[in-house]
């Protein structure tokens, strides 16, 4: 009966942000913001992240407050929901989106964390559980696009709060352990897990991981209208992508056990960069049906995989600081890259050349980082 409430909060979470997020840069460029503003919105955001999640994942760990964190955090979203609408200035917007992502930022941490402690002896059940969230964004996906394309950006806000309020009637139901509570992070915390060379490695690739999943998630739309895409059409691209989730969540604990965790977690990395490439190939909003529905299992692949590697590393007492710390750097540190630089290119050589560009920084970047690890490790190795 456990498995319900993770199970329902990744879909009401996810469920959340497709009914709006996908819309943001759109948003922007309604407000009549400019490239440069809208790189900066989408990058800083991010940015916030990477040093809000392990402050929030910390101090939950350390106090034992981890719903109230928690809470915070979507009580934020529900504001943030009701007030970006009416404001119209760059800094008032800047200034409630840097609010908003520093209290959101430790929420989908914590819900990891709470979900792998929940499952007890079963944790390589997480993505069946997880996949909550692809069902979430699956069907909501779609209906938020018909409904926007029909009555405007508003209902996509006022889809976003409610869902949100709900949601956060549902964490409250979340159970963080004992063992994780009764230990403080006084032993360091995240600067413990920086100490491991398998970290730096891991967290170099994670970075890269956001790269691929934040260019997507903030410029696929943009690009899809450049080439004359409809709002419903791009709710039914993300749907083709998510429903390609589905058997990879539910499936994913027999890969991890084949493949381990983080042979699997660079393998997605690799196919985020070959998608930017496809994504820079085609010249038809129809092509990315194809492309979506294919490419869908990339996600799931990393995202299961970077968590069991995070559960797996991280010391006692510091669950929820690992998966803070994976979660910042991947939706922080690589999500705010991908986020101002994609505003830029963006605007300047428009979206086929901007995912080019990803697509093959992604892939460089990637050889350069293995290529150092295993280096380093051999060179331990034989020392």
């Amino acid at each position: 009966m456990k498995k319900i409430w993770p199970f329902s909060f990744y879909f009401l979470y996810f469920g959340a942000f497709a009914s709006l997020a996908p819309f943001f840069v759109i948003f922007y460029q309604g407000l009549g913001f400019t490239g440069t503003q809208i790189g900066l919105l989408t990058g800083v955001a991010p940015l916030i992240t990477l040093v809000a999640t392990p402050i929030g994942t910390g101090l939950a760990d350390a106090t034992r407050r981890h719903k109230l964190i928690m809470g915070l955090g979507l009580f934020m979203a529900v504001i943030f929901g009701v007030v970006l609408p009416v404001l119209k200035g760059f800094a008032a917007v800047c200034i409630l989106v840097a609010l908003y992502n520093f209290f959101m930022a430790p929420v989908g941490s914590l819900a990891d964390s709470a979900t792998m402690t929940m499952l007890g002896d079963e944790k390589a059940m997480y993505g069946r559980v997880r996949l909550g969230g692809t069902f979430g964004w699956g069907i909501l996906a779609p209906i938020a696009g018909i409904l926007v394309q029909h009555y405007g950006l508003g209902i996509g806000f006022w889809m976003f709060t409610t869902i949100m309020v709900i949601n956060f009637m549902v964490s409250q139901k979340f159970d963080y352990g004992q063992s994780q509570q009764g230990q403080a992070s006084s032993n360091g915390g995240i600067w413990l897990l920086l100490q491991d060379k398998k970290w730096i490695f891991f967290l170099a690739a994670a970075f890269l991981s956001g790269i691929g999943t934040y260019s997507v998630a903030s410029y696929l739309y943009p690009y899809m209208a450049e080439m004359g895409a409809t709002e419903t059409q791009m709710g039914i691209t993300s749907l083709m992508g998510t429903l390609t989730e589905i058997p990879i969540f539910f499936f994913g604990h027999y890969l991890v056990r084949r493949f381990n965790s983080r042979s699997l977690f660079i393998t997605a990395i690799v196919l985020f960069g070959i998608r930017s490439l496809l994504f820079a190939a085609i010249d038809a909003p129809a092509m990315m049906y194809l492309i979506q529905g294919v490419s869908g299992v990339i996600f799931p692949m990393m995202w299961l995989a970077g968590v069991s590697y995070a559960d797996e590393n991280a010391p006692e007492g510091l669950k929820s600081t690992a998966q803070g710390l994976f979660g910042a750097v991947s939706f922080g540190f690589g999500s705010a890259a991908s986020g101002f630089i994609g505003g830029i290119l963006l605007e300047s050589i428009g979206g086929r050349a901007m995912f080019f560009v990803f697509g093959v920084g992604i892939l460089v970047l990637l050889a350069l980082v293995e290529g150092m690890r295993r280096f380093v490790i051999g060179r331990a190795v034989s020392q």
